[in-house]
């Protein structure tokens, strides 16, 4: 049985509480919601917090908010309240596609989108989504608040700008008209981590050509993101042609490995078949609403 170093554990009250226990505790103290991610590193001791500040009472945290252009989600929205949420599925079908294929549903009911995030695994649904909708993070500190667009996020594997004495607590994604979002993956087997999976947003002109686009990778390199595919959509009208090629792009920049989950050339043409995939759909789901 894997057992956690010894750790002190003490709840949060509030924000600004939670803050102030993170700077009382310093550089061995860690914040806790769901726990499927960090859990399973203490159970492991690759991290050793001395101690657990638990932000499960920080309802302040949890929410869906539409404020103008943008939607607000609380760092500790649940995935099950994002599944679920029929606001999020009309404005980003995208989330809805890649909280169905997270984890189980145990998961899904204690796991926040904060902790997806936060985690920064190269193999994490979240990450990739937020990055092709260009989403912003809301980091507060005893500095105040301040807010980073994902890229600068996100600073490499396992590792974000959130500061030690820091909280992620809130996700900006911008609201755009006429624009559609999708994302597939590949498991072993319901519940696992992917193999490979690509994300796509697309926003369409008032002339049908694609006015702007994004493609994002999970699990095949540590770039979410294929800057090469997304330029070389916009301005064109959507066509089987341009999406070949951008899957061609987008096999040609992943940099997978090869693991148990399979060889590098299979989880290339994943990078390619998918890439297509999300891009066919993005692009009908965008003029179906720029239809309607």
């Amino acid at each position: 049985m894997q057992i956690p170093a010894p750790f002190d554990y003490v709840r949060a009250t509030s924000v600004d509480n939670a803050l102030e226990l993170l700077s009382r505790h310093g550089a061995e103290s860690r914040v806790i919601a769901g726990g499927h991610s960090l859990l399973p590193m203490m159970k492991l001791r690759l991290s050793r917090p001395e101690w657990l500040i638990d932000i499960n009472d920080l309802y302040e945290l949890d929410f869906i908010l539409r404020d103008g252009d943008k939607l607000r989600i609380g760092a500790l929205t649940r995935h099950t309240t994002l599944l679920e949420s029929d606001e999020i599925a009309a404005l980003f079908p995208i989330v809805r596609d890649a909280e169905a294929v997270i984890a189980d549903p145990v998961v899904r009911n204690r796991g926040t989108i904060g902790g997806s995030l936060c985690q920064a695994d190269p193999a994490e649904d979240l990450s990739t989504v937020c990055d092709v909708l260009g989403a912003e993070a809301v980091i507060r500190g005893p500095a105040g608040e301040r807010i980073l667009a994902m890229a600068d996020f996100h600073r490499g594997p396992y590792e974000t700008a959130v500061g030690q004495d820091e909280m992620l607590c809130e996700v900006r994604i911008p609201v755009r008209p006429r624009s559609g979002s999708a994302y597939e993956k590949v498991e072993r087997r319901v519940g696992d981590w992917a193999v490979g999976a690509a994300g796509a947003s697309v926003t369409l002109a008032a002339d049908g050509t694609i006015a702007d686009a994004a493609v994002g990778l999970t699990a095949l390199g540590l770039d979410h993101t294929i800057a090469g595919a997304a330029d070389l959509l916009r301005g064109q009208q959507p066509r089987e042609e341009l999406f070949v090629e951008a899957g061609r792009l987008a096999a040609a920049a992943c940099d997978p490995v090869a693991d148990q989950r399979g060889p590098i050339d299979y989880k290339r043409h994943l990078a390619d078949e998918l890439t297509r995939r999300v891009l066919r759909q993005a692009c009908t789901r965008a003029a179906q609403t720029q239809e309607g």
